[in-house]
C-alpha cells in the first residue's frame, strides 16, 4: 500500500494551522501545542506527517535562538519523552531489554547502545540520535 500525498488536504491543514516563522513566545506556544498534538496522534496521515515535520523545524529554530541549552544526557531525554507520553519503564521491557536493563538505561547507570537508540526512536517515533 503506497501512501499518496494529497495537496488539497495539505493546503487545508496549512490554512488551519497557518505556520509562520516563530517570532514571539505566544506564537511558539501556539505552534508547540499543535506539534504535541500531532506527535502523539495515532495513525497520522501523510499530510499530517509533512505538517509535523515543518512545525518541528520552526520550533527547533526558535528554541535554538531563544533557549540555548547544554546538551542533555541521553537518559534525561528518554525520561522526558517517557513522562510526556505517559510511558512506564515496564512498557520498554522487550523493546530495549529486560526490566533490569531498562531500569539502568532510564536511570543513566547504563549507556544506550545504537541498537537500543534505534528501537527507542522507532517506539517513540523520534530520531534515534536523541538517545546517543
Amino acid at each position: 500500500m503506497t501512501l499518496t500525498f494529497d495537496q488539497s488536504t495539505y493546503r487545508n491543514l496549512l490554512a488551519e494551522v497557518a505556520p509562520v516563522a516563530i517570532e514571539t513566545e505566544e506564537e511558539y506556544e501556539r505552534v508547540l501545542k499543535v506539534v504535541e498534538q500531532l506527535t502523539f496522534k495515532k495513525n497520522r496521515t501523510t499530510e499530517e506527517q509533512a505538517l509535523h515535520k515543518l512545525l518541528v523545524i520552526l520550533v527547533e529554530i526558535y528554541e535554538t535562538q531563544n533557549y540555548p541549552m547544554d546538551q542533555s544526557a541521553p537518559h534525561e531525554i528518554l525520561q522526558h519523552i517517557m513522562e510526556a507520553s505517559d510511558t512506564r519503564q515496564a512498557d520498554l521491557v522487550g523493546i530495549i531489554g529486560s526490566s533490569g536493563v531498562v531500569s539502568e538505561v532510564v536511570n543513566g547507570k547504563r549507556s544506550i547502545s545504537k541498537a537500543q537508540a534505534k528501537a527507542l526512536g522507532d517506539y517513540f517515533k523520534v530520531s534515534p540520535s536523541l538517545f546517543i
